[in-house]
């Protein structure tokens, strides 16, 4: 059923359409014109305006031809850079980029699935129940357009995100996650003459990073602290520093319990840090922005999303791995938001780099797989 030649021509458009975070506009054009053609209305919400994008989020609706609750499909219309005059090339049935640039597989390829599925659909005339697609934009920038999708124009309460690497596995469980970014405030000196009138912002964060648990905290939850700046010269006791972090786990006590370690740590080290000057008492201080970066994602094995994949797996002679991963992405905004969405892999492989690669052979079974699931939702 899967037409090979039409899902190598339709990688081939989008991949040679420029759409780095906030500049979409020209792919969101053209999807419109491919979604309107087979048949689907489209429209926008306001979320372009709100995160500095040149569109909102595209919401897709095909008419059912059987009842049933409606089926959500998602992907993403950003990409990473570089991704500025990207070309696609085949060799050996893989698709790579001829030059400095990423190909653009993540989340095209999921794109291209999900049109072959709904060509396959119109062509076959399969019988399926009322279908949404969203695709987002500045998924890739923290995913900011889900964060910002309008959920009231959604009516489906049940779907498949189309945005992760590999072939035949289902994503069910992802973490939530903390994110924070830290300015610490010390006293500035002159660190060859007087080191003993300043207080370092960088030896404060560095106390309070020796305190705390970082990396594989255990087998559901992981801390990071990724970036610090800090200090003006070698000869001078730095005034300020910045950090910023993370915290994920499958599980919100232990979320919270490893936020309230780290950020124990930098309070604790700050307050430590004081000196006395001519009888003035001088104190460190800091400033801490704490929020949380995505809800945590975990769908029920037995869910009935799980279950209908399961059997178009089945149906295909494919068995679907279905298992947990480590990142965020747009489906945990979803599942907060009262949607069991589950991820699906595309084929896409070594993305966020120049060596990004992607096989027709996977596109043309996930596009199988799709339909599959389609026609049983």
């Amino acid at each position: 059923m899967i037409d090979r030649q039409r899902v190598c021509a339709e990688f081939i458009r989008q991949a040679e359409i420029d759409s780095p975070s906030f500049k979409e506009a020209a792919i969101a054009d053209y999807l419109q014109q491919r979604f309107e053609k087979l048949g689907a209305s489209v429209e926008y919400d306001d979320a372009g305006p709100k995160i500095g994008s040149e569109r909102g989020n595209m919401i897709v609706r095909l008419k059912g031809r059987k009842a049933g609750d409606p089926l959500l499909l998602s992907v993403h219309m950003d990409t990473v850079t570089p991704a500025e005059n990207v070309q696609p090339v085949l060799k050996d049935g893989i698709f790579t980029s001829a030059g400095e640039t990423i190909l653009g597989a993540d989340d095209k390829a999921g794109i291209v699935e999900i049109l072959e599925a709904l060509e396959v659909l119109k062509e076959q005339q399969i019988p399926h129940v009322p279908l949404e697609v969203v695709v987002t934009v500045c998924e890739e920038q923290g995913l900011l357009g889900a964060k910002q999708l309008d959920f009231s124009r959604l009516s489906a309460k049940r779907g498949v995100a189309l945005d992760t690497t590999g072939i035949d596995i289902v994503i069910n469980r992802a973490p939530a996650a903390n994110r924070f970014k830290v300015d610490i405030f010390g006293l500035e000196a002159h660190a060859g003459v007087c080191p003993e009138e300043g207080i370092s912002a960088i030896q404060i964060a560095c106390n309070a990073i020796a305190r705390m648990p970082l990396g594989r905290i255990d087998h559901e939850t992981t801390a990071n602290i990724g970036t610090i700046e800090g200090g003006l010269a070698s000869n001078i006791v730095p005034r300020k520093v910045s950090l910023k972090g993370e915290i994920r786990s499958h599980d919100v006590k232990k979320l919270r319990r490893q936020t309230e370690l780290m950020v124990r740590a930098l309070e604790e080290e700050v307050a430590r840090a004081t000196i006395t000057i001519k009888g003035e008492t001088r104190r460190a201080a800091m400033s801490l922005e704490l929020h949380e970066d995505f809800p945590i994602m975990q769908v029920d094995e037995n869910a009935e999303i799980l279950q209908i994949i399961r059997a178009a797996g089945e149906a295909l002679d494919r068995p679907q791995e279905i298992r947990a991963a480590g990142g965020g992405s747009d489906a945990n905004i979803y599942n907060g938001k009262g949607i069991e969405m589950v991820i699906l892999a595309t084929g896409m492989d070594k993305v966020h780099t120049v060596n990004e690669q992607v096989s027709v052979e996977d596109m043309v079974k996930v596009s199988e797989l799709l339909v599959e699931i389609i026609r049983r939702a």
